[in-house]
């Protein structure tokens, strides 16, 4: 999640990003909690990025009978930890936001009850990772290197397109990325470079890396909005990085948030260096409104919530046959192939990884 640019335009919707307590937002904010007063309350867990259209919620609420009462909790990490901590006696029905980073950490942990959800046959098929339906996929993003299109113009130099390119010379102290011991896109990075240089030529890659001056700060919103001289943010603060690792939804937003509305996207997409991101969400066991966290979750993946997420969260759907707004597709692109991961093997590698890379990278 965190850790994207739609997390830093749900802030203003939804308290301060990466609050250290979970903290109620959204529909039914002052009803009963879930379970009480016959169950008409489900609660939803989610990442401080997690937004929907108040109409849609409303949909949902009226088809269903239930009320929806959100709890925000920081980014898709410390909602997992938070989750795991209180296994059995959870704070609420469903948890969204759970990645392919993360999921066999929740799973393995015993936080969701199987469920499969009605139209899990209309979710495209790569995103059915899970064959016994503890979670249902509900979103994908890929996590890229985004470039300063008038930087590389004005220096008549041809901006990156994949990881290779970036140890180059040519791009010598020009990428700054997030530490991936702290956030999600740092930590996304990572797993791609492992993806494409395989478990141990990674290393090699990451010190190649560090030779070329790679800028490595603690989280999305420092790295995108000060550091990096393509964003609005950045142009602000004056940031010297024309490289920054981010998402492929930034340029539509850079896009959607400016005044005047430019005619093209200030910043691109290396597509060569994104690695797949997936989220989903579960049926938490121990779920005081079964019924009702099961009803919420067919509700994430029908194509009335399908089409209005993308502009909400700056995500991709995973629905067959959802559209993608406008934004999206002129200002937007299309990562073809993107870097995958298997999530067992994220489970299996990823703390080790993590430690190899602080020792290789922050020392």
């Amino acid at each position: 999640m965190n850790i994207s640019l739609r997390r830093a335009c749900t802030i203003v919707l939804c308290g301060a990003l990466g609050v250290s307590t979970l903290a109620a937002c959204g529909g039914d904010n002052g009803s009963e909690a879930s379970g009480e007063g016959g169950g008409k309350t489900v609660t939803l867990v989610t990442h401080s990025s997690f937004n929907v259209s108040p109409d849609v919620l409303k949909s949902f609420e009226k088809q269903s009978g239930y009320k929806v009462k959100i709890l925000k909790g920081g980014d898709a990490g410390e909602v997992v930890n938070k989750a795991v901590l209180s296994k059995g006696n959870p704070q609420g029905d469903v948890l969204f936001g759970v990645d392919n980073t993360l999921l066999s950490r929740a799973v393995d942990n015993g936080l969701f009850t199987p469920y499969e959800a009605k139209g899990l046959d209309q979710v495209l098929p790569e995103y059915r990772v899970d064959e016994k339906h503890h979670v249902t996929p509900v979103d994908s993003g890929d996590i890229c290197v985004n470039y300063d299109k008038k930087y590389f113009a004005d220096k008549k130099l041809a901006p990156p397109k994949t990881l290779d390119d970036l140890v180059k010379p040519a791009y010598k102290n020009l990428l700054v990325t997030e530490n991936a011991a702290t956030s999600s896109p740092g930590l996304g990075f990572l797993l791609g470079t492992a993806a494409e240089y395989g478990d141990k030529g990674w290393q090699d890659y990451w010190k190649k890396l560090k030779a070329n001056g790679v800028k490595v700060v603690d989280g999305w919103e420092q790295a995108y909005n000060e550091e990096f001289s393509g964003s609005a943010g950045g142009k602000k603060a004056k940031a010297d990085r024309p490289l920054v690792v981010s998402y492929a939804s930034s340029p539509p937003v850079e896009v959607l948030y400016a005044k005047p509305q430019p005619k093209e996207a200030p910043t691109g997409v290396a597509t060569g260096t994104c690695f797949r991101q997936t989220e989903f969400a579960g049926l938490l066991d121990g779920a005081k409104n079964e019924k009702g966290g099961k009803a919420l979750l067919d509700f994430l993946i029908t194509k009335e919530f399908q089409d209005d997420m993308p502009l909400q969260m700056f995500v991709n759907p995973v629905r067959e046959g959802a559209q993608l707004p406008k934004l999206f597709t002129e200002f937007g692109v299309e990562v073809e192939d993107p870097k995958t991961m298997d999530p067992k093997k994220i489970t299996e590698n990823r703390e080790d990884w993590v430690k190899s890379w602080q020792s290789l990278v922050l020392k």
